[in-house]
């Protein structure tokens, strides 16, 4: 049994519905809907179909024909209800911790905790190790605000025009931000696919963590080893001049290495096992009490009010403007009010889940899978597959966690593996490879930020598409695959 801190009645105490009434291709009408839904919005609507909220509007289309479908198969509302009701209860303490994640970047931002990380990390830049240090660097500032595409549009931004001013090809370059960035983001807690993965899975986020180091390290050593290699044999040229964006960050804030204490605690209280909520909710008041200590000058630009000012950047949109415009994009938080758009998606992806779910589409779907993949490694296997088309058809990394998430869950506990191991693949394979596909939301934003075509990177984000093959590599021996811990 697994003792689950995140979601203590959450999606692993649900049983998928059965329904003799259903046949195969009915469970696959509303997939089929809502992938061609999704697929026409990202190719011929640029993602506007609906304006801001496409996705959030495709599933809950999607979901109506999932209903639609039920009725035909004598579904009772009911029934469909109660599925929706459970989803929803299921992710209420992660929707929780992604409102403390909006809170403590802006919190974090306004204390300059994340400035502080940015201009130690530049200091360390040498020629001799750029692109080793640039994974550093973006694996630091992901894991410091557990977001691959903050990290993108802020430091990688300034690495690529640092590394091009010494020559180096800026594939290269995009691909060791993406790989040190979507590193950190698999293994921040303040990441929302981190807290994602574990909730659809049923386990909860620190055991998520832990185990999904397992796969992580290896790999993110690897990429360094690649990238030492890549260092060693490229010609560089120029010097790595950050002096002008050390001086901005040191005039805009007061950094000092005290700031560092904050994440050093919330760190310290993960490693202890406290509660999400409880060490996110401690870095946030800790962040608002340096804010008024260290930075009243920042305090008094946002308000007239200092106190004011650090409500506001815990609430709502912060901009600090500085005379560098690398760094005013990273000197800009959403707060609680940031991760809206990501709350709504999950909530609709939870009434297409439950609708599924009810209609008893997800055990159809899921006998259908385990048909082909009856072995332990043909379910991990099946599982990455599944991630990987989702990020290619769906083009959303969050429907690559929560469809497969849902689908898969019960065939792991009936192969008696502990959630951990659906939850890791699920970030191994879904996480990663959603910025190594042009028109998925994922590829298309750093290409865009970081002005790198995904074909010009794919091949040097090495991190991104090792993970798969390492997770199938450790499922295919038997390395460190978990069995579900029996009470009887």
């Amino acid at each position: 049994m697994h003792n689950n801190s995140l979601n203590p009645n959450g999606p692993e105490n649900e049983n998928i519905v059965e329904n003799k009434e259903l046949n195969i291709w009915e469970a696959l009408i509303p997939v089929i809907l809502l992938m061609g839904m999704l697929a026409y919005n990202i190719f011929y609507a640029d993602g506007e179909w609906f304006g801001e909220y496409s996705n959030q509007i495709i599933l809950l289309i999607g979901g109506v024909f999932a209903a639609i479908v039920g009725f035909f198969n004598k579904v009772t509302l009911k029934t469909m209800g109660q599925e929706i009701l459970e989803n929803l209860k299921s992710v209420l303490l992660p929707i929780m911790i992604l409102f403390l994640v909006g809170a403590l970047s802006g919190s974090w931002l306004v204390s300059g905790i994340i400035p502080a990380m940015v201009y130690y990390g530049l200091k360390v830049l040498s020629p001799e190790i750029f692109l080793p240090a640039t994974v550093l660097i973006s694996a630091i500032i992901s894991i410091a605000t557990g977001s691959s595409w903050t990290t993108s549009a802020t430091v990688g931004i300034a690495l690529i025009g640092i590394g091009t001013a010494l020559g180096i090809y800026p594939g290269m370059i995009a691909g060791a931000v993406l790989s040190g960035a979507y590193f950190g983001d698999k293994m921040s807690p303040l990441s929302d696919t981190t807290n994602l993965a574990p909730a659809m899975a049923g386990t909860d986020l620190f055991t998520h963590i832990k185990y999904m180091s397992l796969t992580t390290i290896p790999t993110i050593v690897i990429t360094l080893l690649i990238f030492i290699i890549l260092n060693l044999n490229i010609d560089i040229a120029g010097s790595t001049d950050v002096s002008h964006l050390l001086n901005t960050i040191e005039k805009t804030f007061n950094i000092t290495p005290y700031l560092f204490i904050v994440p050093g605690i919330v760190v310290g209280l993960i490693l202890l096992k406290t509660k999400p909520l409880i060490a996110l909710g401690t870095g946030i008041a800790l962040a608002g009490g340096c804010a008024i200590f260290f930075q009243t000058e920042i305090l008094s630009s946002l308000s007239e009010s200092n106190l004011t000012a650090v409500f506001n950047s815990i609430l709502s949109d912060t901009s600090i403007v500085t005379d560098n415009e690398k760094l005013n994009d990273l000197f800009t938080a959403g707060g609680m009010k940031g991760m809206l758009w990501t709350i709504y998606l999950i909530c609709c992806a939870m009434i297409f889940g439950g609708i599924m779910d009810g209609i008893g589409a997800l055990a159809k779907i899921t006998k259908a899978l385990l048909t082909i993949a009856s072995s332990t490694f043909g379910l991990f296997a099946s599982t990455v597959l599944s991630c990987l088309g989702l990020n290619a058809i769906a083009s959303d990394q969050y429907l690559a966690l929560v469809i497969p998430g849902k689908m898969f869950k019960k065939a792991y506990e009936d192969k008696g593996l502990a959630p951990e191991n659906l939850s890791r693949t699920l970030e191994d394979s879904g996480t990663v490879t959603s910025a190594l596909i042009p028109w998925n939301t994922c590829g298309a934003y750093h290409s865009g930020v970081l002005n790198v075509g995904v074909g010009e990177y794919f091949i040097y984000a090495t991190f991104n598409w090792l993970s798969p093959f390492t997770t199938l590599l450790f499922a295919a021996l038997h390395i460190k695959i978990r069995k579900i811990i029996s009470t009887k």
